[in-house]
């Protein structure tokens, strides 16, 4: 039996910050080895706590998870003791543009638009760039699955979700085609007025076409035969037969339980709300038809300037409270913001919710409402092991230090952008000190 006992230090040789390496890592190799974990918080991702716990797992899957009276089988596991640290399920993260957008400023780093109103057809799966240096930021704050959505138009087309490790989108592939984004037109919106210059908010001239095009779009879509060929028909048809879910992008009030109707009159079954800045004021209507909510909106203002300002901070927990499913999303697809989705459920845990629920929030729920619960969200036995070690407590950007990383058992390089950046001035100033 293979025993190796790391240090404090040692440990921090996980995150391998080496300038030397490139600034996208190359994707890890295939487990080749089992591995247990011992000595560790144990945060399963269902709101349960294992103090002194530990997981194993093989050929990327965990075999294991428990306390040293469980007889959990260590032999000829390569055995990491990481003396009291916390070790998590990879946080995932729906509604992003991971891999789909570099730099909003240049055109050419944008993949995430397309033009025109309707776009079923649009799937982010083939234009998911695995290169992307936005990636590592993430992975470093212990974001290890995101789901990619593409935007623009009332229909943006299909998302799919990732594992954040592969060499093409073919290798990153968790779950393909999870469901089309429908982004309800807002019965109102913000314009500059021509002669003060100041913003203002009017009506919306055109909701009613922008509506009566959708529901064109949906009464073919529940006809169409298959002929002649219509490629964005085509790519509806699962919303009807139940196997794609149809998320539904929409904050006020009134814009959600049109949009919801809208989906039950042509019989979709499965929906997801996604923003949901008033979701609290309409939660009896979300109970009845069963739609969960991936809340995007804590670290922001109230939509209405009469409202508490720290309306958003505890939303999660008044949803919860009511009996809807919640999971806390990266911030609408702002690319500064994505990565931040661990200290957003942070500050929802410090308004109301109990710490592991809003863990829960960020795994486990996260994983049920995207459909892929049986892979990722949670360490059980069967699931997939992606998970990380944390220095400190994950969801406080104080104490959070992701030290080491797996995805499917495959030990991920954490080194980035940010990572060389913050060696190379660490040295110039420390350089500077010894003058």
């Amino acid at each position: 039996m293979k025993n190796i006992l790391k240090s404090g230090l040692l440990i921090l040789t996980f995150v391998s910050l080496s300038v030397a390496h490139a600034i996208v890592p190359v994707p890890a190799a295939d487990q080749s080895e089992p591995i247990a974990i011992t000595g560790a918080v144990i945060h399963i991702g269902d709101g349960t706590v294992i103090n002194n716990g530990i997981i194993t797992f093989e050929d990327g899957m965990i075999t294991g998870v428990g306390t040293d009276g469980d007889g959990i089988n260590l032999s000829d596991h390569l055995l990491i003791d990481v003396q009291g640290r916390h070790v998590y399920p990879g946080f995932v993260l729906p509604n992003s543009t991971l891999g789909l957008l570099e730099v909003n400023s240049i055109r050419a780093t944008a993949d995430v638009l397309e033009e025109g109103d309707i776009n079923a057809s649009v799937r982010s799966a083939i234009a998911y760039n695995t290169d992307s240096e936005i990636i590592p930021a993430n992975r470093f704050n212990g974001i290890l699955t995101a789901q990619v959505a593409p935007q623009g138009g009332l229909i943006s087309g299909s998302s799919s979700v990732f594992k954040l490790d592969g060499w093409n989108w073919e290798d990153a592939m968790l779950s393909e085609d999870v469901g089309l984004h429908l982004h309800w037109p807002s019965y109102t919106q913000r314009q500059r007025d021509s002669e003060t210059g100041l913003f203002e908010t009017v009506e919306n001239e055109n909701y009613e076409g922008q509506t009566q095009l959708l529901h064109s779009l949906f009464q073919d879509g529940q006809s169409y035969t298959g002929q002649p060929l219509n490629l964005n028909l085509m790519a509806m048809r699962p919303l009807f037969n139940g196997i794609a879910k149809l998320f539904i992008h929409a904050d006020e009030a009134k814009e959600i339980i049109s949009a919801i109707r809208f989906a039950r009159r042509y019989g979709v079954q499965d929906i997801v709300l996604v923003g949901g800045a008033e979701a609290y004021s309409v939660v009896d209507f979300l109970l009845a038809q069963d739609v969960p909510v991936i809340y995007e909106r804590i670290h922001e203002l109230p939509l209405r300037d009469w409202e508490d300002v720290d309306t958003p901070f505890k939303t999660p927990f008044l949803l919860h409270d009511a009996g809807i499913k919640v999971g806390i999303g990266g911030g609408a697809t702002s690319i500064d913001r994505q990565r931040n989705l661990p200290f957003f459920a942070g500050t929802a845990a410090a308004y109301g919710l109990d710490r592991e629920t809003a863990l829960s929030m960020i795994t486990s729920a996260n994983a049920e409402i995207l459909g892929v619960a049986n892979r990722v969200g949670s360490l059980e036995v069967g699931k997939d092991a992606t998970l990380f070690i944390s220095e400190g407590d994950a969801l406080d950007m104080r104490t959070s230090q992701v030290l080491g990383a797996y995805i499917q058992g495959r030990d991920i390089d954490l080194n980035g952008t940010q990572q060389q950046l913050y060696e190379r001035f660490r040295d110039k100033y420390e350089n500077q000190l010894e003058r």
